[in-house]
This record gives C-alpha cells, sequence and structure tokens, in this order.
C-alpha cells in the first residue's frame, strides 16, 4: 500500500467515525433529514475533500462537465408542460437525462442533480456495487447464494436479502467504496451522492451520511454515474459490470419508469432500479434501442410522485427517440 492511500485510509477511518452514530434520537427506521438530527460540523470531512481534490488518481465520470444547454432547455420545457416545474423549483423534485450514445461526448441535463434526497431502496445498487467490489478482491464468492441474494435485491427489492447482503459486505466496506478516489459516488463536493448507513428494516442503523443526515440517500447526478459507468464497464472490471448489468435487468417490478417505459418504448432494453417509502418515489434507469442509449434518474417527494415518473419517463423517452416510437 502507497503512503498516499495509507494516508487516504487513516484519514476515511477518522471521517467514519465523526459521523453521526447509532446513538442517534432519531428514528432509525425514518429519513431523518438535517434540523431533524443536528449533523456536527465536521473538520475531517474538509480535509478529506482536500486529500480527494490533491490525488493523483481521476475520478471516472465527471458528468457535470458535459452539460448540455439544448438537452437542459428540452428538459426544462418537458417539466413545465407537465406541471412539473414549480416542484423543481421548490426542491422536490430531481431529474437527471444523459444522452450517453457517445461515450466520450455524452450530453447531460440535470434539475437539483446535486440535490440529496431519500432514496429508499434505490441506494442499493450500492450495495451490488460493493458485493462485487468485494468479489473482485476475493473477500466474497460469486456463488449461487450470493447471486440469489442480489437478484432478489435489485429485481424484486426484496429488504430481507438486501440487509443479509449488507452484512456479508460490511455496511463500514459499503462506505469506503462509495468514498474511494476512483468513484466518488459520494462526493461532499457534489452534496453528497448515493449512501447506505442503515439496514432495510427498522433496526441497524451504522451511520447516517454526514451532510444531509439520511440512512438512505441519493442524488441524481451520482445515480446517473453509476449507470454511465456500468454502460461503459468500469464498475469493478468489464466482466464484473456486465453481471451487474444482467442482475439490474428484468424488473419484477412495473411500475413508475417501467410503466412508462412500457408505453412509450416497449421495445427497448432497460436496465432499472427503484425505490419508494411514504412520499418518496425514486426511479433510475438505463435505456438502449436503435443504437441509442441514455440513462434517466428521477427523485420525488409527494404523494404523487410515483405517477410524476411514470409522466417523466416517458417525456424524456420522447426527447431521445422524437416521434412515434
Amino acid at each position: 500500500m502507497t503512503r498516499a492511500n495509507t494516508c487516504f485510509t487513516c484519514l476515511l477511518a477518522l471521517l467514519l467515525a465523526a459521523f453521526v452514530g447509532p446513538g442517534t434520537s432519531a428514528r432509525a427506521d425514518q429519513p431523518a433529514r438535517n434540523g431533524d438530527v443536528p449533523v456536527p460540523a465536521d473538520p475531517l470531512l474538509q480535509a478529506l475533500q482536500e486529500q480527494a481534490r490533491d490525488s493523483p488518481a481521476r475520478t471516472l465520470a465527471q458528468l457535470w462537465d458535459y452539460r448540455s444547454d439544448t438537452l437542459q432547455a428540452q428538459v426544462g420545457r418537458a417539466l413545465a408542460q407537465l406541471g412539473l416545474d414549480r416542484e423543481v423549483r421548490e426542491g422536490d423534485l430531481s431529474v437527471v437525462l444523459v444522452d450517453a450514445t457517445d461515450p466520450n461526448q455524452p450530453r447531460v441535463a440535470e434539475f437539483n442533480g446535486d440535490e440529496m434526497m431519500y432514496a429508499a431502496s434505490l441506494p442499493k445498487i450500492a450495495v451490488l456495487l460493493a458485493a462485487f467490489q468485494q468479489i473482485a478482491g476475493g473477500e466474497m464468492q460469486l456463488d449461487d447464494e450470493n447471486e440469489q441474494l442480489m437478484i432478489r435485491m435489485i429485481r424484486r427489492s426484496d429488504n430481507a436479502a438486501t440487509t443479509e447482503l449488507m452484512h456479508r459486505v460490511g455496511k463500514e466496506n459499503i462506505a469506503r467504496i462509495l468514498l474511494s478516489v476512483r468513484y466518488r459516488l459520494y462526493d461532499p463536493r457534489h452534496g453528497g451522492g448515493l449512501w447506505v448507513g442503515k439496514d432495510y428494516g427498522k433496526a441497524g442503523l451504522w451511520r447516517r451520511d454526514p451532510l444531509n443526515n439520511l440512512s438512505h440517500g441519493a442524488t441524481a447526478m451520482q445515480v446517473a454515474r453509476f449507470y454511465f459507468l456500468l454502460e461503459n464497464e468500469q464498475l469493478v472490471t468489464p466482466e464484473h459490470s456486465r453481471k451487474m448489468k444482467e442482475i439490474l435487468s428484468h424488473s419484477a417490478l412495473n411500475h413508475k419508469f417501467v410503466s412508462g417505459l412500457r408505453r412509450s418504448n416497449p421495445d427497448a432494453r432497460f436496465f432499472r432500479k427503484s425505490g419508494s417509502w411514504r412520499t418518496y418515489h425514486s426511479d433510475s434507469v438505463l435505456v438502449k434501442r436503435d443504437g441509442r442509449t441514455y440513462i434517466a434518474v428521477a427523485l420525488a417527494n409527494d404523494p404523487g410522485g410515483a405517477d410524476w415518473l411514470s409522466e417523466i419517463i416517458e417525456a424524456l423517452d420522447e426527447i431521445v427517440f422524437p416521434g412515434p416510437s
């Protein structure tokens, strides 16, 4: 291990130790936000940002560098036509669209893309990544039992399977991978990102994320980055990326993005993970058809959010595939 990596590991360990821990008074089964439980100012978080900024390693898939004014305007008009522009302004809706057909020159549109929100089951994709990272390192086996846990976790959003897999991987290992210089899928410079700090059940709180105090959280941009890395076989190894992609296919849940896609683009191949809890609704998808590829992510906080997402994906699909599907 290099001196830089040793420094990063030690600093990360200190940072994780400083996070809000199981002693918090907030209920572990609720998506607490800032204001519910005080999140202390953390100088170590600032030091971690400095260390990451100075690292020679280049973070993959910097989608923020590929914003498209044209695509931004198209998505903005689509959201306004759906009557959701106020929800965007008030922070109750985050939407990201990535035209990923050209992997070297993606086009990105985002509304509240760096706003972290409670995302329920969507962050289970982080558990999937961490499991394959452990498998690649020889710390887990890709045997039938673990593979079935992953399939149940992703395709059926099975909470018991997810919790069992989290215990096998280790919650601290999940956090380390999300914070790693290679992925930075949780990045303080961009409002946070993917976070899984608690079992998918009433108990099992480990740590909430340090910026937004969420147990299961996401930003739309970081979720989009996950899919962009997946599509370009940059998650773990190309072989492991392909296997993760296979697990993300064949969703057993026909709602939100899936119901919208089956209306507007029934011939498309798609890879997907969603989440819902009370008023929080989220969905994410990688869509491929006719030589084109796009990624869509939406996070909503509203009782009608599931219906919003079904309508939003149809509008986004129409932007990528104008005219009759």
